[in-house]
């Protein structure tokens, strides 16, 4: 991520997004600009214009607590934005890691592969798939790589059909990937997988411009597997006590579900080996030398089971 006026930008995208009905104003006259003014958000957090203008344009760089808790409430931000927006703001040097760490500890990875029956993948912060077992595999088995869910979701074709509300999915990711990242913004992989999605995806960069922030904890997804069709599934994300930056994700489905006994069907598949559609090098495996990028067009087709 860039490290230019993240501040400014944040504010700047956050009032957009809010209109004057929203903050509880009234406008009698015909707007030219969407979302409040500067002037609107500074009265609804009783600052000068001067001073919040200051702030957004990076020339006030020490605002005060009272003052960040203020802007936070006028733009109506939820825990996870306002506490974002203080990250920004109070920066905490010498607490926060430059980069996270890529190694999945092998203890972890034989807990994935041989006592989790359900899909389960370790993620960095740039949403990297750094370690799978056999039934997520399976699971996005028809997707050229299973490498970084972000790449998959905004190049892949396959994800338009994998996603049964793909703008649903698209939003949740490019929310969490800011929340995630936050933490490290010096992180090469981080500033790598926003620059290349930007440039290559109009639907991310415009995802990305709006400064949404939402860790993704737990969630439905509504899925269609080219070989067991739809799957309701629900996930849920686990820090990896040790390992800043990583988090498991585990999938499960309502017990006595059609989408549970998909799993069962799933997790067959996997065992066997009869997917039938194309795989990659497992994730953790070294790049190949030559080819795309991770989040760089794959330029590959895919083949339907």
């Amino acid at each position: 991520m860039t490290r230019g006026n993240e501040l400014g930008d944040f504010l700047r995208a956050r009032r957009d997004l809010l209109s004057p009905a929203d903050a509880g104003l009234v406008s009698h006259t015909a707007r030219r600009v969407k979302g409040l003014r500067r002037e609107e958000v500074a009265l609804l957090a009783g600052v000068s214009t001067d001073y919040y203008t200051r702030l957004e344009q990076g020339r006030e760089r020490h605002p005060s607590t009272q003052v960040l808790d203020a802007v936070a409430r006028a733009l109506r931000l939820d825990r996870d934005a306002a506490g974002y927006l203080f990250r920004l703001a109070e920066p905490a040097p010498g607490t926060v890691a430059a980069a996270a760490s890529p190694a999945v500890a092998p203890e972890l990875r034989r807990l994935m592969d041989h006592f989790i029956g359900v899909p389960a993948c370790v993620v960095g912060p740039a949403l990297d798939v750094l370690a799978a077992n056999a039934v997520a595999r399976q699971l996005y088995g028809g997707f050229a790589r299973f490498d970084n869910l972000l790449r998959m979701l905004f190049l892949d074709p396959f994800a338009r059909r994998f996603y049964l509300d793909w703008d649903r999915a698209a939003r949740g990711a490019v929310s969490s990937l800011r929340a995630l990242a936050a933490p490290f913004p010096d992180d090469r992989r981080v500033t790598e997988t926003v620059g290349s999605l930007a440039l290559h995806s109009p639907a991310f960069a415009a995802l990305w411009a709006r400064h949404e922030v939402r860790p993704r904890t737990s969630d439905s997804k509504d899925l269609w597997h080219p070989q067991l069709g739809e799957m309701h599934l629900h996930y849920q994300a686990f820090t990896v006590t040790g390992a800043p930056g990583q988090h498991l994700f585990v999938y499960s489905a309502e017990p006595g579900s059609p989408s549970a006994d998909a799993l069962v069907l799933l997790r067959a598949l996997a065992a066997d080996g009869e997917a039938g559609l194309p795989q990659g090098p497992a994730p953790g495996d070294p790049a190949p030398a030559t080819g795309a990028g991770p989040c760089e067009p794959d330029g590959h087709g895919r083949r339907d089971a």
